[in-house]
């Protein structure tokens, strides 16, 4: 089909900000007198938003009660507002596949669900915010992934229809975003999707990268 627009998740399919989010989470646990966690965990925990982000890492025996879970919360905003964007990097190739994103002409969105304001501003720090006139962080609507409001929420302020859209993630939560919109979703192995990789027939396309999938859409240069 003939695609009119394309949204992008953030994290573990055009950034790598585990280091980041690693080093706030870290810093948050050893504030509140808690037992650090390894890399790989917290990689793991990644991928549905800031408050499950840290209610992951804060369980432990149990998990943390509300009182608990908001300061674990507070802190963390604390400490990532500091490193946000200081280790994070593009994936290999991801700058040059944007403008050749960018080039076709077709209508592009990030629709992720770190919390707006981080977004914005890592999308700054990176450089990578002319690629992206529309910006859907996990706090920007009611529901975040794998609600489809965050991505219908995309498309109406892109003006095209969500059944022309294409998604594109590294998580199971990205496919089930897209198949809730319904709207095609291709998927990057890499990335953030826990223990179990991600399968050809999960989505319409396992990709290595957002420079194949772009081959794979076969959408012209203007």
């Amino acid at each position: 089909m003939q695609f009119t627009s394309v949204t992008f998740d953030l994290d573990g399919t055009l950034v790598d900000s585990l280091p980041d989010l690693s080093a706030a989470c870290q810093r948050m646990l050893q504030e509140l007198g808690l037992p650090s966690r390894s890399l790989d965990e917290i990689g793991r925990f990644v991928g549905e938003g800031m408050a499950v982000l840290v209610e992951r890492c804060l369980t432990f025996a149990a998990p943390p009660d509300a009182a608990l879970l908001a300061r674990g919360i507070a802190a963390f905003r604390h400490h990532y507002a500091l490193t946000n964007g200081t280790l994070t990097r593009c994936y290999p190739g991801v700058e040059e596949a944007l403008q050749a994103w960018q080039a076709t002409g077709i209508a592009m969105a990030v629709v992720t669900n770190k919390p707006e304001a981080f977004t914005l501003q890592l999308l700054e720090k990176l450089a990578l915010t002319p690629f992206f006139p529309v910006v859907v962080g996990g706090d920007t609507t009611a529901q975040r992934k794998p609600h489809p409001a965050p991505l219908l929420h995309a498309c109406a302020v892109m003006e095209q229809a969500v059944a022309g859209n294409l998604h594109i993630g590294d998580s199971r939560h990205d496919i089930a975003t897209a198949r809730n919109a319904g709207c095609a979703v291709y998927a990057v192995p890499y990335g953030y999707h826990g223990d179990e990789p991600l399968r050809a027939d999960e989505c319409d396309a396992l990709v290595a990268d957002i420079a194949t999938a772009l081959r794979l859409a076969q959408l012209p240069a203007r």
